[in-house]
């Protein structure tokens, strides 16, 4: 894994060993990074099932405000750790060691709002509509904010909840789907 583009191209990620995180592809991240790259710069982006913390580092290198990262692991969070000091991006960072439920909760306390919502919960969980859910009730996605789900569930877009949001586009990348979300 590496950071493909930006500020910190080409500084190469660790990774969680074992077989309960499974990071982004590099081509699912390039194709992800290539639809929103006018739409990256200085924005406020939410990492909440960040396993190594790639997407929002890449987010970083690429010119973003802030990231936010959030996993309940403390494996993870060590992880994070490492890649966010290794790519110098620890000034734009802030880490949380919580349950997505507590992150989401203590966000919505601090009265932080998020331009790109990136969630990659493990799959065959219904976590990210639970989280979609609660990104919505708290007031956790900015006004012209954009949440996005992978997943590997042909069928995810029906347990999606439908009340307060849209989806706008869906992409394949072999096993990987991501769903594109904004507020209704």
């Amino acid at each position: 894994m590496r950071v493909i583009s930006g500020n910190a191209r080409g500084k190469k990620l660790v990774s969680l060993e074992g077989v309960n995180t499974r990071p982004t592809l590099d081509r699912v991240k390039e194709s992800l990074f290539n639809i929103l790259q006018f739409d990256i710069a200085n924005k406020n982006v939410l990492d909440l099932f960040a396993g190594s913390g790639a997407i929002g580092i890449e987010a970083i290198s690429r010119g973003a405000a802030s990231a936010t990262f959030c996993d309940h692991s403390n494996d993870a969070i060590k992880v994070i750790k490492t890649n966010v000091l290794n790519t110098h991006s620890q000034e734009k960072s802030t880490i949380l060691n919580k349950d997505y439920i507590q992150a989401l909760k203590y966000l919505a306390k601090n009265n932080i709002q998020f331009d790109i919502i990136y969630l990659d919960p493990p799959y065959k969980t219904n976590f990210a509509d639970i989280a979609i859910g609660e990104i919505i009730k708290l007031n956790l996605l900015s006004k012209d904010g954009i949440i996005i789900v992978e997943t590997d569930d042909a069928k995810k877009e029906e347990t999606i909840p439908k009340e307060g949001i849209k989806i706008f586009d869906k992409r394949k990348y072999g096993r990987a789907i991501l769903i594109f979300i904004r507020k209704e």
